[in-house]
């Protein structure tokens, strides 16, 4: 695997009306960018452009890869402002990056729950709900991050207007429960089934010995959608385990410094310095790893479609299992030795030493022979 496959301008031209899509389309008649990019160093900064339909400012940010199972935009509401009501055929997950406002969802039968946000806080739209997002403050404005499957079902329809303004309520969605957005919320396992998490920054987190490192993790089924998220967060003075899966993930920072590494299988990997509100999209089974080297322990947000989870026939995302076993996350014990000089490296920078050596322990105690 190469590290994108580029050929010859005579192959890409034969291949260019396939390029364009009628999500590509409605994004441009939008009047909005797409940033295709898999990496973003600060989301609470990134240009955006007036959004005349909504009534704010936005920017899609798509690695290419990822433009035909989910999408990913930024939102910023004027102070003072609101932006104007929208329902959708398809689903949306929303992470506030910056301010404090509310939002007001309703159906057909007009019954309407409003509910208070801020900076962290998590939720997710009904699938077809009117919903409009109002800015709290008349100061400053508020910014936000959503992850939709929207590329899917415009695809797939080509028209915008059945997409947007087709008058019927999912009730087994959205049927108006006024507790609908509360904080309130099932722990299956390691999945949260909720609706709103106020703030996702401080959220109890499960420990996920699986991931390396004593890290914790998280799992959300939001508005009994398809797309799901999950957040991770490990402590300071070490990294998770690398793992590769499919296309469309949006990691995003919720809190800490650090870097990650990203390749394909057989290129040397490239290295992403992050910090709040930095966001990485591994491209389709590309390698990743996440590495702490600042001085609280750092938490991130993964916003995706189920797309993403190769799993097992347990139902076990691959991600999760050890490359020894036929998964795709790579043990300690295998990976490239420059991975953990880097990591002492980048942290005696900052006067700080690796705190690895119990969770390199753990993992030989536990680890699968190797595959013949």
């Amino acid at each position: 695997m190469t590290k994108d496959a580029i050929v010859s301008e005579d192959l890409a031209k034969k291949f260019a009306t396939e390029k364009d899509s009628p999500y590509t389309r409605w994004v441009r008649q939008e009047g909005l960018d797409i940033i295709s990019a898999h990496y973003i160093y600060d989301l609470h900064t990134v240009e955006l452009k007036p959004w005349a339909r909504r009534g704010g400012r936005g920017v899609y940010i798509n690695h290419e890869a990822s433009r035909t199972s989910n999408d990913c935009y930024v939102c910023e509401i004027p102070a003072g402002k609101k932006l104007e009501p929208q329902r959708q055929l398809f689903e949306e997950m929303i992470y506030v990056l910056d301010g404090v406002g509310s939002t007001t969802v309703w159906n057909d039968t007009g019954r309407r729950v409003t509910f208070e946000w801020q900076k962290g806080s998590l939720f997710a739209i009904p699938l077809n709900a009117w919903h409009q997002h109002f800015n709290g403050s008349g100061r400053e404005p508020a910014r936000f991050v959503a992850v939709t499957n929207g590329p899917v079902v415009i695809n797939l329809y080509e028209d915008i207007n059945f997409v947007f303004n087709t008058a019927y309520d999912f009730k087994n969605r959205f049927a108006g429960e006024h507790d609908y957005f509360s904080a309130k919320g099932e722990q299956k396992g390691l999945l949260l089934d909720t609706n709103f998490v106020a703030d996702a920054i401080n959220l109890p987190l499960i420990s996920a010995k699986e991931r390396g490192a004593g890290g914790g993790h998280i799992r959300f089924n939001m508005a009994k959608g398809s797309m799901n998220s999950h957040i991770s967060q490990f402590p300071v003075g070490t990294y998770k385990k690398a793992h590769a899966h499919g296309p469309g993930a949006h990691v995003i920072i919720m809190s800490g410094e650090g870097y990650s590494m990203m390749w394909p299988e057989g290129e040397p990997p490239k290295r992403y310095e992050w910090r709040e509100g930095s966001m990485i999209v591994p491209p389709n089974l590309w390698y990743h790893q996440h590495f702490n080297t600042g001085t609280t322990p750092a938490r991130y947000l993964a916003f995706k479609h189920e797309v993403v989870s190769i799993r097992n026939a347990q139902g076990v995302p691959k991600a999760w299992i050890s490359k020894r076993l036929g998964g795709d996350q790579i043990d300690y014990a295998d990976e490239d030795p420059l991975i953990r000089t880097t990591f002492a490296d980048a942290l005696a920078k900052r006067g700080l030493e690796p705190r690895m050596e119990t969770a390199y322990q753990a993992e030989l105690a536990e680890l699968p022979p190797k595959r013949a």
